[in-house]
C-alpha cells in the first residue's frame, strides 16, 4: 500500500479535482445533446467509466513524465527536493515505466469508447507530454498546461457524441485561461530558482507584479467563457449559482495573493480552485439533469 501511496503522491492525484469536474460537465453536456436529438446513449455507464479511466491515466502520464523530466531541477530546488524521484523514494526508471503503462491504458480505454477518441488519443498524449518541455524555451508554458487540461470537457463530449460542438469548446477555453492563470500564481514561488536555472515562466520573465496582472486578465477571460457557455447552452438558472461561486473563487485567490505576501499561494492554488471546479460542476450538472428530467418535451434518453 505504501508503494501505491507513493505513486499517488508522485502524480499529485488530489489535483485531479481541477480537470475531472469539467470532464464530467462535458460528458453530461454530451448526454443532453443526445437527449435533444432523441438519440440513445449507447453503453452509458461503460462510457462514463472509460472517460474516468482516460482522465486518470492521461493525467498520471503527464504528471509522472513531468516529474521524470524535471528530476534534476527538482533536486536543486529546496521546495521540490522532497519529491519522490529526487528524494529516492521512486526510481527514475520506474517512474518512466509508470508513464508508459498509463499511456497504454489511456489509448486502450479510448479504443473501447469510439473511433474518433481512439484516433485523437496520440494527439492528446502529445499535448500533455509536450508541456513538460516548454519551461525550457517559452514563458507560455502555462498556456500549454491549460490546453492540456482543457482537453477534458471536449474529450468527454466526444466520448458521448462522437462529434465536436461549440458548447464543450467554450468550457475548454474556460479551462485554458483558468488553469493558465492559477499556474502563474503557483509559479510565483519559484521566480528566483527559475531565473537561476534559465527556466521560463511568466513570473520569471515578466516579474511578480506583471505576472499577477496577467493571471488576473486570464481569469477574466475564463469567467467570460463560462458566462458565454450559459447563453449558448441555454442552461437552467441554477447554472448562474455555480458561475457565481466559480467567479467568486477567482476573485478570492487574487485577494489573498499579494506581491509582498506569497504565503497563501497554496491556499489560492489548491483550496480556491478545487472549490471553484467542484462546486461549479455540481451546479452545472444539476442544471442539466433537471432540464432533462423535468422537461415538458417528449424527448427521453435510453441508458443501455
Amino acid at each position: 500500500m505504501s508503494a501505491v501511496k507513493n505513486y499517488f503522491s508522485l502524480v499529485k492525484f488530489s489535483h485531479t479535482i481541477f480537470a475531472l469536474p469539467f470532464a464530467l460537465i462535458g460528458f453530461v453536456v454530451g448526454v443532453r445533446s443526445q437527449w435533444m436529438a432523441q438519440a440513445p446513449v449507447e453503453h452509458f455507464f461503460l462510457k462514463l467509466f472509460l472517460v474516468l479511466i482516460c482522465m486518470v491515466t492521461a493525467r498520471s502520464t503527464a504528471m509522472a513524465f513531468n516529474r521524470y523530466l524535471d528530476r534534476h531541477f527538482d533536486k536543486l530546488n529546496p521546495r521540490t527536493a522532497i519529491r519522490e524521484i529526487p528524494a529516492g523514494i521512486i526510481k527514475a526508471e520506474k517512474a518512466l515505466l509508470f508513464v508508459f503503462i498509463n499511456a497504454a491504458l489511456f489509448i486502450l480505454a479510448t479504443f473501447f469508447i469510439n473511433s474518433i477518441c481512439f484516433y485523437l488519443s496520440p494527439v492528446a498524449l502529445f499535448v500533455v507530454l509536450f508541456y513538460s518541455y516548454t519551461k525550457r524555451f517559452t514563458y507560455l508554458c502555462h498556456l500549454v498546461l491549460g490546453i492540456g487540461l482543457s482537453l477534458a470537457p471536449i474529450g468527454a463530449y466526444l466520448a458521448v457524441t462522437g462529434s465536436f460542438a461549440l458548447l464543450p469548446l467554450l468550457f475548454s477555453f474556460a479551462v485554458v485561461f483558468w488553469v493558465s492563470g492559477f499556474d502563474i500564481i503557483y509559479a510565483l514561488q519559484d521566480i528566483d530558482f527559475d531565473q537561476s536555472q534559465s527556466l521560463y515562466s511568466i513570473p520569471s520573465y515578466w516579474g511578480l507584479n506583471k505576472a499577477l496582472t496577467i493571471a488576473r486578465m486570464l481569469h477574466v477571460c475564463s469567467a467570460g467563457f463560462v458566462l458565454a457557455a450559459y447563453f449558448v447552452g441555454g442552461f437552467h438558472l441554477m447554472y448562474l449559482f455555480g458561475l457565481l461561486v466559480f467567479v467568486g473563487m477567482l476573485i478570492y485567490q487574487h485577494s489573498i495573493v499579494k506581491p509582498h505576501d506569497l504565503s497563501k499561494v497554496n491556499i489560492a492554488f489548491m483550496t480556491a480552485n478545487g472549490i471553484a471546479s467542484i462546486v461549479f460542476s455540481v451546479f452545472v450538472i444539476t442544471a442539466l439533469v433537471l432540464e432533462m428530467v423535468y422537461s415538458n418535451s417528449d424527448n427521453f434518453i435510453h441508458f443501455n
